[in-house]
């Protein structure tokens, strides 16, 4: 049996798998970015109250490996989340594998986020910054007119690296039972064995190309984002 054969058969439980490892990333992204911001801004600011939580929350997510966090979150926040419901006679719950995962990519991918962005803020020529005070503009106007433009500019490069990472942490979630690509192409795989001793490969390559092309596709986007966030200013390496 010919292994694009073997593919259509399971055609439809593979783009339903690819749509949730999409909306898994492209949410997780959103989340970490949110958390990118405010470990930055906390990191950064004068105050020690804010600042420490900021670092030690970027020291954990650096220091743990990713799999041990996911696993706390969820099977330690399962066991929380219902100890709490039986105190209070509620109901069992049940935590999605799809929400938990978005949160812990999100969470993970926030350290790594708030450090392309304190790399962007430092980046920023800081006579700019002190024109625009002499100019009498506003703390909230400098930094959404002068500070952030530049600092994405900065940081984007940084900020694709770790997009590209994300979205390869997102196959980590299957391990929970997230029916994602991976989990239903090796499960596919298992399957179509009995047919085809071969199976696994296609079920893999079409895996891999999945994650290639939305690697290509991420890397074309990133691209266009710098020359559009570089216009006026010189771009290495084009």
């Amino acid at each position: 049996m010919h292994g694009y054969t073997i593919l259509l058969e399971y055609k439809g439980q593979l783009l339903k798998g690819a749509l949730v490892t999409l909306e898994l990333a492209l949410s997780g992204l959103l989340v970490s970015l949110v958390f990118g911001i405010l470990a930055c801004l906390g990191s950064m600011h004068k105050n020690p109250w804010l600042r420490l939580p900021a670092l030690t929350y970027t020291t954990f997510v650096r220091g743990v490996p990713d799999l041990i966090q996911l696993f706390l979150i969820y099977y330690g926040g399962q066991y929380l989340l219902n100890a709490l419901t039986t105190r209070l006679g509620w109901p069992h719950i049940d935590i999605d594998p799809l929400y938990t995962g978005i949160f812990v990519i999100g969470f993970v991918m926030g350290a790594y986020m708030a450090e392309s962005f304190r790399g962007g803020f430092l980046a920023v020529p800081k006579g700019q910054i002190e024109a625009a005070r002499a100019y009498g503009f506003p703390r909230r106007t400098i930094f959404w007119r002068v500070s952030w433009p530049q600092m994405l500019r900065y940081a984007l490069p940084s900020l694709g690296n770790n997009w590209l990472v994300l979205m390869k942490n997102t196959a980590l979630v299957s391990i929970i039972g997230l029916q994602d690509i991976v989990r239903i192409a090796n499960a596919a795989a298992r399957t179509a064995q009995k047919k085809d001793l071969y199976a696994g490969f296609w079920f893999y390559g079409a895996m891999a190309g999945y994650f290639l092309l939305l690697t290509t596709l991420s890397i074309a986007i990133l691209w266009w984002l710098r020359r559009r966030y570089s216009v006026g200013f010189e771009v290495q390496g084009q």
